[in-house]
Order: C-alpha cells, then sequence, then structure tokens
C-alpha cells in the first residue's frame, strides 16, 4: 500500500480554526460520490439538512456549530485521525495528516449541508464504524488502539478496489473516498504546499519568449535579413 507524508522533524502546529476549516471544505475538490451500502453501520447516524441558505461568509470567524453541527462522535474522530495518519503519516516530507487538522476538515466536509457532502456522509461514517469492527474481529480493540502494524494490516486488504476480495469490495470503496477527501484536505495547508513543493504566486524570471531553435522547428521563426555589406 502506497503511503503518502511530510516532515522528519517536530513541527509544533496550532489548532486548526473553524475559518480554515470551512475554507477547506468549499475549496477541496470532492472525489466521486459513493453510495455507501453494504457495512456494519452500527453507530452511523447520518445527519439530516434541509437546504442550506447563504453560503458563508469566508472572511468571517465561526466557532463550532455556528454553520452547522459537525458529525463526528468521539470514536469516529479516533477513527478518521488514525485512518489519516496510516495513508499520511509523518516523515521526511512534513507532518502527519492529524497534525495540520485533516480530520477537522473530514468532519467539517460530511456535516455540510451540500449535495456532494450529504452524498459522502453515510459512506464515511458506515467505512469508519466497518474499520472498527473489522479491527475488533482481528485484533481485540477499535481501529486506533491497534498497532501500526495492525492498522497496516487492515488498510492493505481495502487499499485498492480492483484487488479487493469480494468481503471487501464496500470497504475498498469508502478507502478510496476517504484517501482522496483525505488528501485533498492535506495537501490544501501550507504543510502540504511544502511537502509538494508549490511555491504559489510568486515573480518569476523574465521571459523572453521561446528560444530561437524551438520557434525554427516549429516553423514560426522569423528570418531576420542580413545586414548590408559595408
Amino acid at each position: 500500500m502506497r503511503t503518502v507524508s511530510l516532515s522528519d522533524r517536530v513541527v509544533e502546529l496550532p489548532r486548526v480554526t473553524r475559518r480554515q476549516a470551512v475554507q477547506w471544505v468549499m475549496a477541496a475538490v470532492a472525489a466521486s460520490a459513493l453510495p455507501g451500502k453494504g457495512f456494519d453501520a452500527r453507530g452511523a447516524q447520518p445527519q439530516a439538512a434541509e437546504g442550506y441558505g447563504a453560503d458563508p461568509d469566508l472572511v468571517k470567524n465561526y466557532k463550532p456549530g455556528d454553520l452547522w453541527p459537525l458529525t463526528f462522535n468521539d470514536a469516529q474522530r479516533k477513527a478518521a485521525a488514525a485512518l489519516a495518519d496510516v495513508i499520511l503519516p509523518k516523515d521526511q516530507y512534513g507532518a502527519a495528516a492529524s497534525e495540520v487538522g485533516v480530520p477537522e476538515m473530514l468532519d467539517e466536509w460530511i456535516s455540510a449541508p451540500y449535495p456532494a457532502q450529504r452524498a459522502d456522509r453515510p459512506a464515511i461514517l458506515e467505512g469508519l464504524a466497518w474499520l472498527d469492527a473489522e479491527s475488533v474481529k482481528r485484533f481485540g480493540k477499535e481501529f486506533a488502539r491497534v498497532s501500526d502494524e495492525q492498522k497496516r494490516a487492515i488498510c492493505d486488504d481495502i487499499c485498492l478496489v480492483e484487488r479487493a476480495k469480494p468481503p471487501f469490495r464496500k470497504a475498498a470503496d469508502f478507502f478510496r473516498l476517504f484517501r482522496s477527501l483525505a488528501a485533498g484536505a492535506y495537501y490544501a495547508t501550507p504543510a502540504g504546499w511544502k511537502a509538494i513543493g508549490y511555491v504559489g504566486n510568486v515573480a518569476l524570471p523574465r521571459f523572453d519568449g521561446p528560444p530561437p531553435d524551438v520557434l525554427q522547428k516549429l516553423g514560426v521563426a522569423q528570418t531576420v535579413p542580413d545586414a548590408p555589406a559595408e
């Protein structure tokens, strides 16, 4: 299973603010919405949201619950953080997913009342419930409480949809969606930008046009007449 991650140094990062989390929700590109059928969904209670009115003012700071109720309970939050850190662990490229607010962003995402988010909510909640149930079945503990090796053993069975065995196909669909959302959240943070070498809107060196040999090859080079002989 391929993992992606972040830095070889300990970085003390502030907790994500409500404003930052909402900005990520509004900016992130959703993975294809999955129906999320077939999981053991014990404890997963998707919220119902009727309409959503005006979009949030992204310049304003909001407190949790000001815009919409958050969804994750404590067990779901722990499972989401543990899975995010398996996918995006701390390494030489930067911090772990849980250190930069990825679980908080996921909670904001599935709690938002917009159609794409409402479609993703049951898949995420039911998938997290399956993850804990499968971990208890195999190792006697919830997913967040088992060892890293045991976490990877479960993830190895669901990390690729095309290779997943029939009993794990639905879980693999969940993993694909969760991974896409987690990566979208991670790489919308300064730590994620640094990990991929993104520098943003910075001045570039002067550009004097394509090299003459390229223009010549394309047949668009201008022929400069020779200077007249003295």
